[in-house]
């Protein structure tokens, strides 16, 4: 229960995530509200600050958070943009609530009284980790379909009602998810990486057939499930899992330029093969040598973008054993060279790399002595 003097007299419900994740006592993230029975004018006059496009939703003046008038949907063109919304104040929360994805996400908390509003099962499908769509509505959105997907890799012991996934398999069959954008796709792709399981994200949009239409050159494989959840065990940023999400996919550069992809997550699926090479051609530690792990410092830029190259050893260590501590010392010594000073016993302008080089290679050359 909260008091606010700013929104005392209306009807103000938290629904979604919020009410979700409260009563399944995880932390609470941002709360999405939803007002019954008032207009806009009614918004303004309280000093709501109106910012909807499609559809009023409203900042709270001194909380900044959005507060959206109940509505209800009408479909009325193709793909996840092809919608009309009703917003009068004769909306009730039921029919709000009707428009939503999924029952877990369709349980409302009274704002004045903490009373729970559950007309769709919400909390019974919590209590059984079920994952349960709302209504037929659901097929007329497609995204619903990859944030399905994303719940099941952060709800790792939740399952799909059998009903549910039919309606996606239909999805896919009927085209409904080709009006899918590569941004949008990203943004669910990318959240589902960093959640608990993403080989469960990667089994509803394989099992679906909606991976060749929404990831058409990405390639599955049991290493790469392995190799993405085991990266969410060691904690490795976004770019890392999608390297590792990038394995078995041949063009890992065309991949992420459909996804529309951030650069650093194009750069380390592009760079993790070539320390993957070097490392299964050496085999193990005593199999390397400097001059190859001098080459693999300068094609992945190690020497100025430290960190990323400590980041891909990371993730290279998820799909073949490094030995981190001797790469992190291997690294330490060549960029312990002063490059000016070395340039300065070149005797020609031409030879100035060539001299830089070598006393990086001597001073590689000296840890691999006291390491191997």
């Amino acid at each position: 229960m909260i008091t606010d003097p700013v929104v005392e007299g209306l009807q103000v419900f938290v629904v979604g995530g919020a009410v979700r994740d409260a009563l399944l006592q995880l932390e609470a993230g941002d709360r999405d509200w939803v007002v019954v029975g008032a207009t806009p004018e009614d918004m303004v006059a309280r000093g709501f600050i109106p910012v909807g496009g499609d559809f009023p939703v409203f900042l709270h003046p001194v909380t900044k958070e959005e507060y959206a008038l109940a509505r209800t949907e009408r479909k009325s063109g193709r793909g996840y943009k092809g919608f009309t919304f009703y917003t009068g104040n004769d909306v009730t929360l039921a029919e709000d609530l009707q428009r939503r994805d999924l029952t877990v996400n369709a349980i409302a908390r009274s704002m004045s009284t903490g009373e729970l509003f559950d007309p769709l099962n919400g909390v019974r499908d919590l209590h059984d980790k079920v994952l349960r769509h709302v209504g037929p509505a659901f097929e007329e959105d497609p995204v619903r379909m990859l944030r399905l997907a994303r719940f099941t890799a952060r709800f790792t012991d939740f399952s799909i009602a059998p009903e549910t996934l039919a309606l996606c398999q239909k999805m896919v069959a009927q085209g409904e998810v080709d009006a899918l954008v590569p941004e949008r796709v990203w943004q669910e792709l990318s959240r589902g990486l960093m959640c608990a399981k993403p080989s469960n994200m990667l089994s509803v949009l394989v099992n679906t057939g909606a991976s060749p239409r929404v990831m058409p050159q990405w390639v599955d494989s049991a290493r790469v499930r392995e190799a993405v959840d085991q990266a969410g065990v060691a904690g490795l940023p976004l770019p890392a899992r999608f390297a590792l999400l990038c394995l078995d996919t041949p063009d890992a550069q065309a991949f992420a330029k459909h996804l529309r992809a951030p650069t650093e997550c194009a750069d380390m699926a592009r760079l993790l093969p070539k320390v993957l090479e070097v490392l299964k051609a050496a085999g193990q530690v005593g199999g390397l040598h400097a001059e190859h792990v001098l080459g693999v410092f300068e094609s992945c830029d190690a020497l100025r973008k430290p960190e990323r190259f400590v980041t891909l050893l990371q993730a290279a260590h998820i799909v073949r054993a490094v030995p981190l501590p001797a790469w992190q010392g291997w690294l330490n010594a060549v960029m312990s060279i002063d490059a000016g000073a070395a340039a300065r016993t070149a005797s020609t302008p031409q030879q100035i790399k060539a001299v830089v080089r070598q006393a990086r290679l001597q001073a590689l050359l000296a840890g691999f002595d006291s390491r191997t």
